[in-house]
């Protein structure tokens, strides 16, 4: 195990030798000197997303970012509905594609073949970094969009899940090589975690040894007495991530929470100075504090493939009829 840690971080290094790319250079003293840092790692929950088996490789074709396991169920029985409706007009082809559906339709499952390729939810876990200073923030060596629109309505930066290879021999800078050699032995443990996670978490190390580390996410936090809670969902970009913050701010919490004119006002000045400052990570405003987040996401991976949902994993929700009816000729039966 040394033996083998030693030789991938070297491999590593020289890679990032061979480049000659300053750039990476720079953004590997970032990753140096955020561990120092904030040198603390923690998980902030489960995130589940689809995977499809294609020309020898596992990859990604929904973002892992579902919250449960039957969020990305949906996402797959939608996904193939879709493909059945716009994507083939060979009876037999939508046909399976449907009879793939039906079952996603009553059953919870985590797998399916159709036309030839096995389509499954993956599990992976959420991680930031903190330190003395509370939780990471974005590095300056994250990328941003080239528009830096903060509109509400805009369109977000394109997630890099898409099309992802959960490959764990893919190549990593040599601080990210390290942490993901480090995650190969990482478990819940500590009392907030319940017995059942923990031996899920214990067992999964077994049976999915490897892990991927997947393209870094950001995300608004805000901090409610010792913990902090994620608000909305997880971003491709920092600005995509003060974007949302500032459009929570001055259209979307006023809209859901019925604020007042006067609250609505006090929220909408908060709103322009916090655009006003363009890269600030961190806002105090009416005794609430948010922070934008930095996160790190993994995969874990067996001889089979990425992890599926674990046995204790929660959902919220059970699987249902999302679609109206569709016959293998592409006729859609709304009264079915």
């Amino acid at each position: 195990m040394i033996d083998d840690w030693k030789s991938r971080i070297e491999k590593a290094q020289q890679n990032l030798i061979q480049e000659e790319d300053p750039v990476a250079w720079v953004s590997e003293r970032d990753a140096m000197e955020r561990f120092l840092r904030y040198p603390s790692l923690s998980v902030r929950g489960a995130l589940f997303g689809v995977a499809v088996h294609r020309d020898g490789a596992w990859r990604l074709v929904s973002p892992l970012r579902d919250a449960t396991p039957q969020g990305s169920r949906d996402s797959l029985h939608s996904m193939l509905w879709f493909r059945a409706k716009d994507d083939t007009d060979v009876p037999a082809e939508r046909r399976e594609l449907l009879d793939a559906v039906a079952v996603l339709e009553k059953e919870p499952i985590d797998e399916v073949e159709v036309l030839g390729e096995r389509f499954r939810v993956v599990r992976g876990d959420e991680l930031a970094r903190s330190g003395q200073e509370g939780l990471e923030p974005p590095r300056p060596t994250d990328v941003e969009p080239l528009l830096r629109s903060w509109e509400l309505s805009r369109q977000r930066s394109p997630s890099p899940d898409l099309g992802f290879v959960l490959d764990p021999a893919r190549e990593n800078r040599p601080m990210a090589e390290a942490l993901r050699l480090w995650l190969r032995e990482f478990t819940y443990d500590g009392e907030r975690y319940p017995d059942d996670v923990s031996a899920d978490s214990e067992q999964a190390v077994r049976t999915h040894p490897e892990v991927v580390l997947m393209p870094t996410t950001f995300g608004v936090v805000e901090k409610r007495g010792a913990v902090w809670e994620p608000q909305g969902s997880l971003m491709t970009t920092p600005h995509d991530a003060r974007a949302f913050l500032y459009g929570a701010l001055n259209e979307l919490w006023p809209m859901i929470y019925e604020f007042d004119d006067k609250k609505r006002k006090r929220y909408a000045r908060a709103a322009e100075e916090f655009r006003t400052l363009g890269r600030a990570d961190e806002l105090t405003f009416d005794g609430r504090l948010f922070h934008i987040c930095r996160t790190e996401r993994m995969v874990r991976v067996g001889p089979d493939g990425p992890e599926k949902p674990r046995p204790s994993d929660v959902d919220d929700t059970e699987p249902m009829k999302m679609h109206p009816t569709m016959d293998e000729y592409g006729v859609i039966h709304y009264d079915a």
